[in-house]
This record gives structure tokens, C-alpha cells and sequence, in this order.
């Protein structure tokens, strides 16, 4: 699919990547992991095209297409949602455009008949080509993907312009995955989709018919997406196969290893160094001396990654608070017309962990409000228990942070007396040490200003703490410091987090929100979807039993004269039931079988398809120009055979789906 030949890559004096050789293949699903500034957004720019390395080539197969989502700096035209996410398929627009304009010419009298044949020839040719790339379903595929991403129906219509940055981004994801480009670059997807989103996500990426290569810091969303991890450490790539967690192990088992082994040889050149200081001046012993400075000038010394800075550190203790907490009792809030929540009551009790869960815009971060204080309800009121103690961490918080402070003076403006000598201690305790204490706010990166922004917390003790967002931009192992000092907090705990390992670990309650309501459950989050996934279940059956209630009434009142027809009438319908079945499992079967020659079908022609692309990573594949083009022409004949026949296997998939149902 890809293939990275002898690359380097460096900025002033610091290698990011030397001399690597790396391939990816056709529906691969790598996550891209390493830590901060490794120079995992940089690989995957040059992979895109978009930035050239140093030495070494990226190749890429001929007719390939490469889709790249960036962390930042997308910028939208004043066209509606849906138009921009179209140009995802502008070949398909292109097409439609030819052929509404074929009609035109073919309907215009002025146009002589004998232009006709051409132009029919042109029309077929056009339509199916239109046909293939399933053209007619277009409309129907920007709305299933916009519908995941989390857009309502009536989003669509709007210009794209208008929608918020973390929206922005959801339209230039829509508009890549309707692309269904051959490679498919995601650097940290997730940032700005809710739980649903992410979920559907998760689903998509997984089914993907090509090639997927994404950074991201939810090792939940990379274990259900992934089929390999490639590390970015010491210049170079390190592949594991599996997924994350399976990496995580795999990583500590080959440190453990290459530490050991760096033990080993630094034991084993001191012996020698020993030897040659001790006979260095010895004639009888010169001839080994010199042996074994050789050897010692041969040696490759083993490198190996410096340990990882982690963040440690704990929530004060603090006085309990009573068992109620936080009441709140017939409270509602209205934003201009827009009811966010309808009044209800809810009550917080003493050593809760509760995660606010719904889609983005759906009303958490205002219910974390009304709970926090922050904002008085429209209609009812907010009690607070006995011994209360909020800290209440915003979904803005790091932002918030004045920019013209130091990382010092942050925390020392907002300490108690008794805790300034402690401030050196926090800071260096989140990784601000040194200098990088008197660095100023607004120089600083988001994950540095999340980290800044929790440390401030650890100033102010407390037996409540409300947390929106407390996880954005930061890495994974950051999040899980995090996760293990709320896991080892005795107080209670209500938050709001988008990563779905983070909720899945932390969570023994969850209240949804959406529609203007609030519902609790209790359980984590993997019962929350359980007893979803069972109410949806329920409410269907729910709504045929009345059709049979009302079936069994008519045949209770049926006259002795029809009750002499029923055996009849039931043998009658006994018979045409199992004939039914009988051909329904025959079509299943014959279906089936279909499915399982077109899936050898692919297998044989991706098979043959990374035979081609071996010879095609070749150094001196192109110095034999018509061989050269002959294999190209068959690998992209290749690739259109194998995007047809996904396409045929899809709609037999999507069929069986459709009758199970």
C-alpha cells in the first residue's frame, strides 16, 4: 500500500526518524504510538504528502489516494454541511455533472442526430461508472455518516462556516470518510466526538475496506480498532502486532529485554577496558591489548528509550461531607428558546461516582454547572448537604489560566498561605521542573495547561470534586495517573469524560442526558449500554403485543361454524409457513454461498495484490519502464476489481442484515 525507503527526517539538530524502512499494506489498521514530540504528526504528513523527508522516498502506489485529518488548522468554504462533505466524492460529482449535462445535449433539438450516437455512448459509459462507484446511494451514505458523526438532520443545511472548531473537524472527518481513500491518516480522530460518536466510530474504522493509519490517546478506541501498533522511539519504527493492550505488554517484556541486554554489554566492555588499562604497557600481552581495543571499536552500543516521565500524586483529604450532597429538586434551565433541561429532581449521595453521558450540546456540562453552583436553575433549587466541599474543574479550565503568569505564579496566586511551600513539590509532581517553572502560560501546550490546571486543584482540599473534560489533551499515560488518583479519592466524584476506558474504569453511576432530560442509572458503563440496548428491545415488542391481544379477542368470538374451519385453515397455514421457511432457507443458503465466493474472491486477488506491490517497493522496479507500466496497469485493474467486489459483498451483507431483522 505505502512503503517508507530509507527515510530521514530532522528539524535544526534533532532526528525525529533516521534512515527507516517501513510498509504499511492494503486494509491494514496501524495505531501510530510514542510520546509527545516523537514526531508521530510529522511521519504522518509525510506519508500524506504534505511535508518531504530529509533523505529516502514514500512510495505509493499508482491511482492510490491518501486522506489525511489534521489535529488543527482546518478551514471550511461558505458552503452547507452537506456540500462540503460531498467533496469527499468529487469524481461521483464530477460524473453526475457530465451526465445531467449529456441529457441536456441529448434533449436539445439544435443538437444534430448525428452527434447522438457519441453522446449515447458517452451517457452509458459515464453511468456506469456512476453505477460502480455506487453514485445513486451518495445521498444516502453523507446522511449515515453525518448521522454518526453526532450532526442532526437539519445540520445539513447549514453553512459549514458556522459550526464551532470541534464541529469543523466532524465535517473534514465526514468529508474523508465518504472518500473511502486506499489510506486513510487520522491524527487524533476522537479529540471532539462525544461517546456515541466515538462509539460509531469505533464500528466504521473497524469494517474499513482499506487501509487505516491514526494517532490517538484512547487506548479503548485503538484496542477496538487497531490490528497493530507501530512505536515511534530512537528514530526509528518498532511494529507489535495486536492491539493496544496487547503493545503495552509486549513494549515493557522489550524493554525489560534491551535494558537487560544493555546491562550486559556495558558489564562486558568494562571487563575489557579493565583487561587493556591492566596489560596496556605489557609487551607479552600487547597482541591481545590491541585485539581488543579492536573489539571495543566495534561495538554498536545497545540504545535505549529514557524512562517515561509520569505524573504522581493524590487528592488531599478532606473532611467528609454528609450523606446528601447535592440536591437538586424540580430545577430546569432555558437558553434563549431552547429548553437544555425540563424540571427534575436528583439527588447527588456521599461517595458517588457518577458520569454525565449523552451527545455533545445535549446539556452535561450545564447540569455540571447547576450541580457545581456555577449557574442557578430557571425554575426549582439547589441544595447543598452538611460540610460541603466543591471543586469544580470546567471544561474550559486550562484555557481560563492567565497566559501572562508563569507556571509558578499560577499556582502561588491561588494558594492558601500554608500551602506555598508545597508548590515546588506539586509542580515538579505534574512534570514542571527546572526552568520550565517560570515558563509562561501561553506558551505552553494543551496537555502542559491540563496538567497546570489539575495541579491548581491539588491546592484547594476537597470532599466533592466536579469534573468536565478533566482528560482533554492529555496523553494516555497522563490520563491513567489521573485515573488512578480519582480511583484512590474517598469523596464523591461526578464527571464528565469522552474517553470511553476512562468512564468504563471510573463510573458506578451514569446519568444520561439528552432531550431535556435526566435519567440515572446505576452501574457502569457497560450496564448503562446493556440496559439501553434491553429498553430499545423491550419497547419493540412492546408495540406488536397488542396486534396479537387483539388477534386472540377476534378468534375468541369467532361462531361455532368458523371454529369447523380452523383445523383446515390452520393445516392450510402450517403448510404455507413451512414452505415459506423452506424457501427462505434456501435463499439464505444460496446467499450465503454467494458471500463465501465472493470473500475468497477477494482473498485471492488481495493476495495476488501484495505479490504486485513487493515487486513494486522494488529500488529499481522503474528502471525497466514498460514492464514497469505493465504492472502498474495490472495493480490498479487490481484494485478496481477488488473495490467492486467489496461492494457486491457489502450489499449482501447489508441484504442478510436486512432479513434477519
Amino acid at each position: 500500500m505505502i512503503h517508507l525507503s530509507a527515510i530521514s527526517k530532522g528539524f535544526g539538530a534533532r532526528t525525529l526518524l533516521q534512515e527507516v524502512t517501513w510498509q504499511l499494506g492494503p486494509g491494514e489498521r496501524v495505531g501510530l504510538c510514542g510520546p509527545n514530540g516523537a514526531g508521530k504528526t510529522t511521519l504522518l504528513k509525510m506519508m500524506a504528502g504534505s511535508e518531504d523527508p530529509d533523505t529516502g522516498r514514500v512510495v505509493k502506489p499508482n491511482g492510490s489516494t491518501v486522506g489525511y485529518l489534521p489535529q488543527d488548522g482546518l478551514v471550511h468554504s461558505d458552503r452547507t454541511v452537506v456540500d462540503e462533505v460531498k467533496r469527499g466524492q468529487q469524481q461521483l460529482l464530477d460524473l453526475k455533472r457530465e451526465m445531467r449535462s449529456l441529457e441536456h445535449q441529448l434533449g436539445d433539438a439544435s443538437v444534430p442526430a448525428a452527434e447522438h450516437p457519441r453522446l449515447l455512448e458517452r451517457y452509458s459509459e459515464a453511468q456506469e461508472a456512476f453505477e460502480r462507484q455506487d453514485g445513486y446511494a451518495l445521498d444516502q451514505r453523507v446522511e449515515t455518516i453525518l448521522r454518526g458523526l453526532g450532526f442532526a438532520k437539519e445540520d445539513g443545511k447549514r453553512q459549514s462556516h458556522t459550526f464551532s472548531g470541534g464541529w469543523q473537524m466532524r465535517i473534514a472527518l465526514a468529508t474523508l470518510l465518504l472518500g473511502r481513500p486506499s489510506l486513510l491518516l487520522l491524527d487524533e480522530p476522537t479529540n471532539h466526538l462525544d461517546l456515541e460518536a466515538r462509539n460509531w466510530l469505533e464500528t466504521y474504522l473497524a469494517e474499513y475496506p482499506h487501509a487505516v493509519m491514526l494517532v490517538s490517546h484512547d487506548r479503548f478506541f485503538l484496542d477496538a480498532v487497531v490490528t497493530r501498533i507501530t512505536e515511534i522511539s530512537l528514530k526509528t519504527l518498532t511494529d507489535y502486532p495486536g492491539n493496544y493492550s496487547t503493545y503495552i505488554g509486549e513494549r515493557d517484556a522489550r524493554l525489560a529485554r534491551l535494558r537487560e541486554a544493555k546491562r550486559r554489554q556495558e558489564d562486558e566492555i568494562g571487563r575489557v577496558r579493565q583487561f587493556v588499562d591492566r596489560f596496556r604497557y605489557q609487551a607479552t600481552k600487547a597482541a591481545q591489548v590491541q585485539s581488543r581495543l579492536k573489539m571495543l571499536s566495534k561495538i554498536v552500543p545497545i540504545e535505549v528509550p529514557p524512562e517515561r516521565k509520569v505524573v504522581h500524586f493524590k487528592f488531599p483529604n478532606c473532611r467528609k461531607s454528609g450523606r446528601s450532597v447535592i440536591t437538586l429538586t424540580g430545577a430546569s434551565k432555558t437558553y434563549n428558546t431552547t429548553e437544555v433541561l425540563r424540571p427534575f429532581d436528583l439527588l447527588i449521595e456521599r461517595g458517588s461516582r457518577i458520569a454525565l453521558v449523552g451527545p455533545n450540546g445535549s446539556g452535561k456540562s450545564t447540569l455540571m454547572r447547576l450541580l457545581a453552583g456555577a449557574e442557578a436553575p430557571d425554575t426549582g433549587s439547589r441544595t447543598e448537604g452538611h460540610q460541603l466541599t466543591v471543586q469544580y474543574f470546567a471544561q474550559d479550565e486550562a484555557s481560563r489560566l492567565e497566559p501572562t503568569l508563569t507556571v509558578h505564579d499560577t499556582l502561588v496566586a491561588g494558594a492558601p498561605l500554608d500551602a506555598v511551600p508545597a508548590i515546588r513539590n506539586i509542580l515538579g509532581a505534574f512534570l514542571f521542573s527546572e526552568d520550565d517553572v517560570y515558563k509562561r502560560v501561553g506558551v505552553l501546550s494543551g496537555g502542559e495547561r491540563t496538567r497546570l490546571a489539575v495541579a491548581r486543584m491539588l491546592l484547594h482540599p476537597a470532599n466533592t470534586l466536579l469534573l468536565d473534560e478533566p482528560t482533554n489533551h492529555l496523553d494516555i499515560d497522563s490520563t491513567d495517573v489521573l485515573l488512578e488518583a480519582l480511583m484512590a479519592f474517598d469523596g464523591t466524584l461526578i464527571f464528565v469524560s469522552h474517553d470511553r476506558y476512562f468512564v468504563d474504569r471510573l463510573a458506578t453511576q451514569i446519568i444520561e442526558v439528552g432531550q431535556g432530560e435526566a435519567s440515572v442509572y446505576p452501574g457502569t458503563y457497560e450496564e448503562f449500554c446493556w440496559s439501553r440496548t434491553q429498553r430499545v428491545a423491550t419497547n419493540k415488542t412492546s408495540t406488536t403485543r397488542p396486534i396479537k391481544q387483539s388477534t386472540q379477542e377476534v378468534t375468541g368470538r369467532a361462531k361455532v361454524a368458523d371454529q369447523k374451519r380452523v383445523p383446515a385453515d390452520a393445516r392450510k397455514r402450517r403448510r404455507l409457513a413451512a414452505d415459506a421457511r423452506k424457501r427462505q432457507q434456501r435463499a439464505v443458503e444460496a446467499q450465503h454461498r454467494r458471500v463465501t465466493a465472493i470473500e475468497q474472491k477477494i482473498n485471492d486477488r488481495e493476495a495476488a495484490l501484495r505479490k504486485l506491490e513487493v515487486t513494486m517497493s522494488q529500488p529499481d522496479f522503474y528502471k525497466e519502464p514498460k514492464s514497469a507500466n505493465t504492472l502498474v496497469a495490472e495493480h490498479q485493474a487490481l484494485m478496481w476489481e477488488i473495490g467492486d467486489l467489496m461492494h457486491e459483498w457489502e450489499t449482501l451483507q447489508n441484504t442478510s442484515e436486512s432479513k434477519r431483522k
